[in-house]
C-alpha cells in the first residue's frame, strides 16, 4: 500500500504563488508516475501536471508557463510550484502516484484558493 501525503495549498490573492510537495512512502516499481489532478465544484477532476521516473514532465495547457513540476532531493516526492495563480485555478489540488499495473493511489487533497 502506498500513501501520499501532501502539503502546501492555501489562500493566495491572483497573481501570487504557491508550492504543493507531495511524498510517496515507499515506491513500489521502478516506471512510475506521481503529480497533480485538481476538481473544482462542479467539475470532473482534471490532470495539472505529471512526471514520469524518467523525468518527462506533461502539463494542462492552462498552466503551461505558469506551474512547474519538480522532483525533489528524494524520488518519492515531487513538488509544484505554481505562479501567476489566477481565480479560476481554484480547486482542491490532489497528488497521484500511478505504478500502472501495480496500482494507482491518491492523496486525500488540498484546497487551493484564489481570490480576485
Amino acid at each position: 500500500q502506498v500513501q501520499l501525503v501532501e502539503s502546501g495549498g492555501g489562500l493566495v490573492q491572483a497573481g501570487g504563488s504557491l508550492r504543493l510537495s507531495c511524498a510517496a512512502s515507499t515506491i513500489i516499481y521502478s516506471r512510475y508516475s506521481m503529480g497533480w489532478y485538481r476538481q473544482a465544484p462542479g467539475k470532473q477532476r482534471e490532470l495539472v501536471a505529471t512526471m514520469t521516473s524518467g523525468g518527462s514532465t506533461n502539463y494542462a495547457d492552462s498552466v503551461k508557463g505558469r506551474f512547474t513540476i519538480s522532483r525533489a532531493n528524494a524520488k518519492n516526492t515531487v513538488d509544484m510550484q505554481m505562479n501567476s495563480l489566477k481565480p479560476e485555478d481554484t480547486a482542491v489540488y490532489y497528488c497521484n502516484a500511478d505504478f500502472s499495473p501495480l496500482g494507482n493511489y491518491w492523496g486525500q487533497g488540498t484546497q487551493v484558493t484564489v481570490s480576485s
